[in-house]
């Protein structure tokens, strides 16, 4: 079995980023942009309603304070404040969830802050420290190996692995900076075979072309990819295909 799930939500007032209401008709989990690198109170109370409605899990997608920068620059924020930083994003995303009838059933941290806590030890246990100020003992998704799943998993939370169909990786399993040329992976045909291959056999070709082994059990395509809901719906029909059942990790 495996879920797929693309990050949602992200606007803001009139700017618009993500076809939310196309994806939620593909994915089964929902990363919403819980205001700080994207997002405001209308877009998140919108993509709530919407996902409540097809069944879709809600999972708030935190970040570091960073809306000129869609919370991919580079911030030092002290623990405890990051800490707070993350539990006031999954209360505030709680509110619209609950609203709607559903609840936040998971927790993901976004750009920066997610390749941050893959090695740093002290942001990753402040973001596991938010989840459990913000309480209901919420799965925590990342990449495999990362601190912040060791974390999550020290601190009694569910440590879910997670892989991404349309970014390359390095040979240490790690995702290729967004700097870097052919950081994203553009082209639909190649999103869609190494979607299949995290399901079936649960690796991946590196960017240098050697084979890295990545076991997941959510399979991430990016909301702002062009085309992304398309792609999404073919990942999900290929998969499918393959014989692999899609289904939420929640």
């Amino acid at each position: 079995m495996m879920d797929l799930n693309a990050d949602l939500g992200e606007g803001f007032g009139r700017w618009t980023l993500t076809d939310d209401e196309a994806l939620l008709s593909v994915v089964t989990s929902a990363n919403v942009a819980c205001g700080f690198h994207a997002g405001d109170p209308t877009v998140m109370r919108r993509v709530c309603a919407l996902a409540a409605e097809r069944g879709v899990r809600i999972g708030a997608q935190v970040s570091y304070r960073d809306l000129a920068g869609f919370g991919r620059r580079a911030m030092d924020v002290p623990a405890d404040e990051l800490a707070a930083e993350v539990a006031y994003q999954i209360g505030a995303l709680r509110v619209f969830a609950e609203a709607a009838g559903s609840t936040v059933s998971y927790v993901k941290p976004h750009g920066a802050l997610y390749n941050r806590t893959v090695r740093d030890a002290g942001q990753a246990r402040a973001v596991v420290e938010g989840v459990l100020l913000a309480g209901g003992g919420l799965p925590v998704l990342g990449l495999p190996g990362s601190e912040l799943l060791g974390a999550a998993g020290e601190a009694g939370l569910t440590p879910v692995r997670e892989a991404f169909a349309d970014r390359a990786y390095t040979p240490e399993a790690t995702l290729v900076p967004r700097r870097e040329p052919g950081a994203v992976v553009e082209d639909a045909d190649a999103v869609v075979r190494r979607a299949v291959g995290f399901a079936v056999d649960g690796g991946v070709e590196a960017a240098d072309g050697s084979r890295v082994a990545v076991a997941a059990r959510s399979l991430c395509v990016h909301g702002d990819t062009p085309g992304a809901a398309r792609i999404a719906a073919r990942v999900r029909a290929a998969l499918e295909d393959a014989g692999v059942t899609v289904g939420a990790f929640t």
